[in-house]
């Protein structure tokens, strides 16, 4: 299952996050560990995706897997446990920042981000759906994106 999506800035402040399993208890938890694990080990690093190389960090910790990235001036963490173990959650991170930076059109400042808030969600939405990976293809999360109704069945 897939315990968390979160989107941070560089300093450190959650644009957008997403729980599944969690209870609201550990939530605040989660998101300061997430954020502090970030701040020191993704500090002046910066991520361009041009090529199909990606900079992912990669934790194992209390039966949990997290990866995290930078795309832009924008971290991203996804965590995960049981089924989905670090290749599980390299496959959703690649998906999620293929499509920010579908939407953003190029890695996004944290301004870029929050001015495209509304389809990052969607396309979050699309992709994680309940604590499970659901599309993962690029050209079927445009379509559903659109919120046009499906041409085939």
């Amino acid at each position: 299952m897939l315990l968390a999506v979160l989107f941070a800035n560089s300093e450190g402040n959650v644009l957008v996050e997403r729980f599944n399993g969690v209870p609201a208890e550990e939530r605040l938890h989660w998101r300061s560990f997430l954020v502090k694990l970030g701040a020191g080990n993704l500090k002046g690093k910066r991520m361009v995706l041009v090529t199909t190389t990606v900079f992912l960090m990669i934790l194992f910790c209390r039966s949990v897997y997290i990866v995290y990235t930078v795309l832009g001036d924008v971290s991203i963490y996804v965590v995960g446990k049981d089924d989905y173990d670090e290749l599980a959650l390299s496959e959703a991170i690649f998906v999620v920042t293929s499509a920010i930076k579908d939407v953003c059109g190029k890695p996004p400042t944290e301004r870029l981000f929050l001015d495209k808030y509304e389809k990052i969600c969607l396309c979050l939405d699309e992709i994680v759906w309940t604590g499970l990976l659901e599309n993962i293809d690029k050209d079927r999360i445009k379509r559903l994106v659109r919120l046009k109704p499906p041409t085939e069945f």
